[in-house]
């Protein structure tokens, strides 16, 4: 528990995280205020509400990130690994802190995101009532947790907040989707891609005409919960790398 004491405290150290959970509560409540309020009450739906959260995911796996890269620029990885020479242990302490500081801005932001639609929504139906439109809400505490921890493990093979930055942003808004372009295996390889199956996870079965039928499997790769599984797989085994690696080279 000391170890999870000092990674919290050299956290909420540094303005990158405060600046960062600012940036993704007003992306999330403001898309989402200015989407609902512009659409026609019949056409509103609780998943417009979460129009903005998917970017304010990514702003938290920058935020992920830098908790780990910043430490390599600045030198002061070495003073945390004398303090703590089980370099597993101390990699593990930060994982768990900043994925449990993303989960909660990740429910943070949707329901907030949801509550301020709400009110924009006027009398359209805006009621969590399927266990869909829960996984929508609820879920995205779930999906920026793991991405956190992606996040981390890739902080931490890069060692460089730039590169590490460029990478996380681009890989699922550009590199995912150019994986379709590929001839004859291009669109079964992007059913496969993690962050497409993190937002399998979500939007599977809502009602905006994206998914096939009820609860239906359309074009995805698997079933929700099962996507799920499958995104945490891909953090899981990039942790374990990022561990092995951070182990074996210097700081």
């Amino acid at each position: 528990m000391s170890v999870i004491a000092v990674e919290r405290i050299k956290l909420f150290s540094t303005r990158s995280p405060w600046w960062c959970m600012i940036v993704a509560a007003v992306l999330s409540v403001g898309l989402s205020a200015l989407l609902t309020g512009l659409a026609a009450n019949d056409d509103v739906t609780v998943f417009f509400t979460q129009a903005g959260v998917s970017l304010s995911r990514m702003v938290i796996m920058v935020m992920a990130a830098l908790a780990i890269t910043t430490e390599y620029r600045f030198g002061t990885i070495r003073t945390s690994f004398q303090a703590i020479p089980n370099r597993t242990s101390m990699l593990l302490g930060k994982t768990a802190v900043v994925a449990g500081l993303a989960g909660l801005v990740g429910l943070v932001a949707s329901f907030g995101a949801w509550a301020v639609g709400t009110v924009f929504a006027g009398s359209a139906d805006m009621a969590i009532d399927t266990g869909a439109e829960w996984r929508m809400v609820a879920g995205q505490g779930l999906v920026y947790a793991i991405a956190a921890v992606i996040a981390v493990a890739v902080g931490a093979l890069l060692r460089q907040s730039a590169g590490a930055v460029a990478l996380l942003v681009l890989w699922p808004l550009a590199v995912e989707s150019l994986v379709s372009l590929i001839p004859k295996v291009g669109d079964d390889l992007s059913r496969w891609a993690p962050f497409a199956n993190a937002d399998s996870f979500i939007i599977q079965a809502q009602d905006f005409g994206a998914a096939a039928g009820e609860g239906g499997m359309g074009t995805f790769a698997l079933s929700p919960w099962a996507a799920l599984l499958y995104f945490a797989a891909w953090a899981a085994g990039l942790l374990a790398i990022a561990l092995f690696v951070t182990n074996k080279r210097d700081a």
